[in-house]
C-alpha cells in the first residue's frame, strides 16, 4: 500500500472512532428512552449503523496492522514501471494522454486514477520504461498504449 493511501486509511479509522462512533452510540441511547425496543425503528437503524462502524473499524485496522506501507517518492526505479509510480501513458493512434498511479488492490480508485496493481493495464505495465510499447488485453478488447513518462511522487 502506498504511503498516501495508508495515511487516508488512518484518517478514515480516526474519524469512525472519534466522530462517527460516538454519533451512534448517543443515537442509541436517545432511541432507547422512546420506549419498547421491539417496536422502535429508529434504535434498530442505529444498532444496524453501530454493527458497520463496527466492523469497518475492524477492517481497517486488520488492513492496517497487515500492510507493507512503500514510500513512492524513496523508489530507485529508475525510469521503470513499478509499484507506486504514476505512469503518463498515450494511445500512439491519436488518443487522449492518461495518468495512472498504481497502487494496492485496497486503494484503487480509477475515478481518482490510482489503478490497481493487479489490473491488466498495470500488470502490462510493470517493468516498462519510457518510451516503450504495450499491448493491453482488457475487457473492452486489446488496448495499445505507449508510456510517455513515470514519476515517482
Amino acid at each position: 500500500m502506498t504511503l498516501r493511501g495508508a495515511n487516508r486509511l488512518r484518517d478514515e479509522l480516526k474519524r469512525l472512532k472519534s466522530v462517527d462512533r460516538p454519533s451512534v452510540i448517543k443515537a442509541i441511547a436517545e432511541a432507547r428512552t422512546h420506549g419498547d425496543l421491539s417496536e422502535n425503528a429508529e434504535y434498530h437503524a442505529a444498532r444496524e449503523q453501530q454493527s458497520f462502524i463496527e466492523g469497518r473499524i475492524k477492517e481497517i485496522e486488520h488492513r492496517l496492522s497487515n500492510a507493507e506501507v512503500i514510500d513512492v517518492t524513496r523508489l530507485a526505479a529508475s525510469g521503470r514501471v513499478v509499484f507506486g509510480a504514476t505512469v503518463e501513458l498515450e494511445d500512439p493512434s491519436g488518443g487522449t494522454p492518461v495518468r495512472y498511479q498504481l497502487v494496492g488492490d485496497d486503494e484503487a480508485d480509477i475515478k481518482l486514477g490510482l489503478l490497481s496493481v493487479s489490473s491488466p493495464i498495470a500488470r502490462a505495465l510493470i517493468g516498462k520504461s519510457e518510451g516503450d510499447v504495450v499491448d493491453v488485453i482488457t475487457p473492452g478488447g486489446a488496448r495499445r498504449y505507449e508510456i510517455v513518462s513515470v514519476h515517482y511522487a
